[in-house]
């Protein structure tokens, strides 16, 4: 692997051969790395998993976040090739070559994870076809990324049916473990693309409308964000990590991207209204600017306590709330799914 700094990481291939680019980034969760190779929040992205064996319960049918991997590539320190779980169906090996992802073990992943801690994420490409190194650099500086919403949203809208009330959720690059979360409580739901026009959501008659998760700078949303806009007042929205993000921009505030972002499962979380701190799952490379909240109306409810950025907001008079981090979880712990019943009980007493 080559970076835009023109470091070079050496390793052995392992998934499918050829050549991919992305932005590096890494993640520090312990378990879960089926969750992150379908999270569609990492598509063009490369993966760097700080923990050294990777693949040893193997990949299962249930835990997918998506129908395929949302990743650009993959980085262990071990892989494991013969897992052990009565529920795996393949190595992850196999998942990688099935889905033609390229990966690499047995770099030194502490190493590099301090060099993107001291320097940034940046762009890098990984080879396994013995291209020059030349060529390579060549071809990192000459790729476009594209931007990556429009690659996982849906292309037309479904529905989740139920008994409860009606939801929209506007599909930035939304995890099944969300629609989970709102089909275990009986929500009907409607899932739209990320370009579905303010107008198009007030016309399905929805009780609230949640913004989803999704990959890349919230800024590339144009059309979310103006949907957003004309929302805000008019129906309950629920924002969850870009979906948080949007919400904020569409509000008057601002967003930045992070040096090196939060991608784990272990982020605390401190709730400011009842001081309690909540153990959180993360996957994100931009925020709020906290300079620039509150705007007219709305308050920070949930700072970060590693670096004090904003996860979470709350209008003090109309019905939205939003958190930066995944409620729930896929991987990491459940403790912030109550946030799924306070979006009901908003939509409830509104």
């Amino acid at each position: 692997m080559i970076l835009a700094d023109g470091s070079v990481w050496v390793g052995e291939a392992f998934g499918m051969a050829g050549t991919t680019v992305g932005e590096v980034v890494f993640n520090t969760s312990m378990t879960g790395y089926q969750e992150v190779l379908t999270d569609p929040s990492y598509a063009g992205q490369i993966v760097i998993m700080t923990y050294p064996l990777i693949g040893n319960y193997g990949i299962n049918d249930d835990e997918h976040q998506s129908s395929r991997p949302q990743v650009k590539g993959m980085i262990v320190r071990e892989v494991c090739h013969y897992p052990s779980n009565w529920q795996s169906r393949s190595s992850l090996d196999g998942f990688l070559h099935e889905h033609q992802v390229v990966a690499l073990a047995g770099l030194d992943t502490r190493a590099l994870t301090r060099h993107l801690r001291r320097h940034g994420t940046m762009m890098g490409i990984m080879d396994s076809d013995d291209t020059s190194a030349v060529e390579l650099a060549a071809q990192l500086r000459a790729h476009r990324p594209v931007p990556p919403v429009s690659a996982v949203t849906t292309k037309k809208p479904y529905r989740i049916y139920g008994n409860g009330p009606h939801v929209v959720v506007v599909d930035f690059g939304v995890k099944r473990g969300i629609l989970h979360s709102l089909a275990n409580l009986d929500c009907q739901v409607t899932v739209v693309p990320a370009d579905t026009t303010a107008g198009e959501i007030l016309a399905a008659r929805p009780d609230g409308v949640l913004l989803s998760n999704g990959p890349g700078d919230p800024k590339c949303v144009p059309a979310g964000i103006a949907a957003v806009k004309e929302l805000v007042g008019k129906v309950p929205i629920f924002g969850i990590c870009l979906g948080h993000q949007i919400l904020g921009l569409a509000c008057g505030m601002d967003t930045c991207k992070m040096k090196y972002g939060h991608r784990g499962s272990n982020h605390p979380v401190k709730d400011l209204a009842t001081g309690r701190v909540w153990i959180t799952s993360q996957n994100h490379g931009y925020v709020i600017d906290k300079d620039t909240l509150p705007p007219a109306g709305f308050r920070a409810t949930h700072i970060n306590l590693h670096d004090g950025t904003v996860e979470g907001m709350r209008h003090k008079e109309l019905p939205i709330i939003s958190v930066q981090y995944h409620p729930e979880a896929a991987p990491g712990p459940h403790d912030t799914a109550h946030h799924f019943i306070d979006f009901l009980a908003m939509m409830a007493s509104h």
